[in-house]
Parts: structure tokens; sequence; C-alpha cells
């Protein structure tokens, strides 16, 4: 009987191949959560995970060649559980349940040290952290202005400079507080951050002009995704040249209206137009 017990959980585990399994931390309160953390960690013969309601840890077991745990968190937050690398965005959270309506202290954690800075150093301390928040109002600036970066490196056909730049902006990346990000920004950047970084690290590992710009422009579609997510302040050009990757035509997003191509630089400057205007 024992045997038989067993055998459905082994099947399943044996339906997974190059099998990880890690222990993280998942927000939730009841059976419920239970339910939905485990069904959105849940790809056949790919991965699963067992929840406990008890210690908020859940087992995560993975085909470590086809997924990886970033990518099931992340997938688990988009339904609305906070756990140990991402935050559920806003709007995810609020479809839960009421009694799935855990306490979101990540959220809750950098307005506590403002009231307590505050209440230690008087009004000046709360003035201080207030004026820091309205500097850092758009946490994908310093990602944006990177990227403009590489987009000038191109410009001037410099593959060291593409480089050099490349790394910086694979650091910005890095660099980006997920809490910081407006709900929409949150749900876009979960989507397209790994490709971001991917296409970053190439450009920033090669000093070949040509590898260079075939990253660049599946980097510039994602960044456009993000960035028309953000609602910038500041426009931002969306521009095309039609001439790019053997005629089948390339963008990228720009700080200036007038078109400097990126792709054929001084060969043919200012070949393209803008195709939108993001603000």
């Amino acid at each position: 009987m024992a045997t038989l017990l067993l055998l459905p959980t082994f099947i399943s585990c044996a339906d997974i191949r190059n099998v990880t399994t890690e222990n993280v931390k998942i927000a939730g309160s009841c059976s419920q959560c239970k339910e939905g953390i485990e069904a959105a960690a849940f790809e056949k013969n790919i991965s699963k995970a067992s929840w406990d309601k008890e210690t908020k840890v859940a087992a995560v077991t993975f085909d470590s060649k086809k997924t990886s745990l970033d990518a099931i968190l992340k997938k688990v937050a988009l339904a609305g559980y906070d756990n140990t690398s991402y935050l559920a965005p806003d709007d995810a959270y609020a479809k839960l349940e009421e009694c799935c309506r855990y306490e979101r202290t990540g959220k809750n954690e950098v307005v506590v040290q403002m009231k307590m800075s505050a209440h230690e150093h008087g009004a000046t301390a709360m003035d201080t952290a207030a004026n820091a928040v309205s500097a850092n109002a758009d946490p994908l600036k310093p990602v944006l202005d990177a990227y403009y970066a590489v987009k000038d490196a191109l410009v001037s056909s410099d593959g060291n400079a593409t480089s050099v730049k490349a790394a910086s902006l694979v650091k910005a990346l890095k660099a980006v507080k997920m809490d910081e990000l407006g709900s929409e920004q949150h749900m876009v950047w979960m989507k397209v951050v790994k490709d971001l970084n991917f296409d970053a690290e190439h450009i920033e590992e090669t000093k070949d002009l040509s590898h260079q710009k075939d990253h660049f422009s599946s980097l510039s579609e994602n960044m456009y995704k993000l960035i028309k997510s953000a609602k910038p302040s500041q426009a931002v050009y969306y521009q095309h040249c039609p001439m790019a990757k053997e005629g089948k035509g390339a963008n990228w997003l720009s700080q200036v209206s007038a078109i400097k191509n990126p792709y054929y630089g001084a060969q043919m400057l200012n070949c393209g137009k803008t195709t939108e205007i993001l603000k």
C-alpha cells in the first residue's frame, strides 16, 4: 500500500529531467494561496512546486536545461505572490481573494524607514527622504541613459566604445529596484529583463560592430516595450531604418528627433524616420 501511495509522486518527479530542487520563501496565507502558487509554478514535465503554509517555503523542482528558478519566480509574482526575487505587481495582488491578502512587508519597508528617520532626526530628515524619492522618480532613467550611450557609440561606429558603454548598461540593468517600478512597468520588466541582460552582455563581450548591431536590434525592441510602459516624462523618439538587417528593417530609441542611424553610422547617418514619440 505504501508503495502504491508513493508511486504518483515518483512518476511526477521522474517526468522532470535534469532535476534541480530549491527551497524559496514565497508570501501567502492560506490553502488558496497554496493552490495559486503551485499552479503558477507548474509546467508539465518542466517545473512544479510544493508550498508549505506554515513555513511559507516552497520546494521548487525544475528541469534546469529548460527553465530556471528565476523564470518560475517571475510567474509566481505575476500570479500575485511576493517572493525572494520578485514583488508581485499591485494589480495582481489586488486580484487575490481577501483571504489571500498576506501582509506585504517588502512594499512598506521604505516608508517605515523614512518615518523612523523623521522621528529620530526631525522634519528635515523626512524632507530629505522625500527629495531623494523625487529625484529618483523614474527608476528606469539610468537604464535609458546607458542605452542612449550604447546607441551613440554605434552611431560613431566605434566597437570599443560600444563595448564599454554596454558594460555600463549591464550595471544599470542589475541596479534596477523592482519595488520602485509602477505596476505596468513591473510586469513588462519581468518579461523582458532576461533578454535585455542577454543582449547587453553580448554587446559588451565583443568589439565586432556587426555582432553588436545584431544584438542592439533586439535590445531596442525590448527597450521600446519597457520605456513605453513607463510613460517617460521626457520625449523618447522611436526611430526606424528600413535598410538595416538586409532590408528587414530595425528600430532604435533616441533622445533627439534628428535621425542619427546607429546601424550605418556615417555611411547613411540620416537614413530612417521617427515612427512614434513616447512621452
